[in-house]
């Protein structure tokens, strides 16, 4: 155990014997905070994308939220968002390409995890301008039995404390524009909305500058 949150819930470090979990969480909160189960035909693979890589690649910043029944959140980060996604486009996605079928350009012909697939095929790794000055970028998402409770202020502390102490100056999120929940946590704790004179269409950008550890004891 890394953090007791108080109530039974705690955050530990993920290992390669969390990937179902890491790949259930992100279904059941990946329509924007909500169960995305009805919407996708694989059930793994939102967590190839989003979610596992972290505790490949970045072992250190990935994290499972534990309660009472088993895991009910995960927060992940990387220090280094451009490193990151450098390695992401050369150990991950080779072999997740290789193992899932493009669904070919026409989106009026998807279905299911199509759109998924297709990003698979089509990754942008580019981070946006506005995120430059915020280098590390994180995710968390919990089950509703973790939310309410304080967990996600607390662990959210706790990933920037540690990014911080990495040397980390700022740290950035994406979020669904219509998930209006994750939009009032972050501002809640101190986030802000970028702006960008081409902001992507399909999410919105929040940053957060971090004090490095030496700069917040003097």
């Amino acid at each position: 155990m890394i953090l007791d949150f108080g109530g039974g819930f705690f955050l530990r470090r993920a290992t390669a014997a969390d990937h179902p979990a890491l790949a259930m969480i992100c279904l059941k909160t990946g329509d924007a905070g909500k169960d995305a189960s009805g919407r996708e035909d694989d059930p793994d693979l939102l967590g190839l994308v989003y979610t596992i890589p972290y505790q490949v690649l970045e072992p250190e910043l990935a994290l499972i939220v534990d309660g009472s029944t088993g895991p009910a959140g995960y927060l992940l980060g990387a220090a280094d968002t451009a490193a990151f996604n450098a390695s992401l486009a050369t150990n991950w996605y080779p072999a997740l390409q290789g193992r899932v079928a493009e669904p070919g350009p026409d989106s009026s012909h998807w279905r299911g995890s199509d759109w998924a697939r297709h990003q698979i095929h089509h990754p942008d790794f580019a981070v946006p301008a506005c995120a430059g000055r915020y280098p590390s970028h994180g995710h968390i998402d919990l089950l509703p039995q973790a939310c309410g409770k304080g967990v996600g202020r607390r662990a959210m502390e706790f990933l920037e404390q540690r990014l911080a102490a990495s040397g980390s100056t700022g740290v950035h999120l994406e979020v669904m524009p219509h998930n209006h929940g994750a939009l009032k946590f972050y501002k809640a704790i101190g986030f802000e909305v970028l702006q960008d004179a081409d902001p992507p269409k399909h999410c919105i950008f929040v940053a957060k500058r971090l004090a490095h550890a030496a700069e917040a004891a003097g």
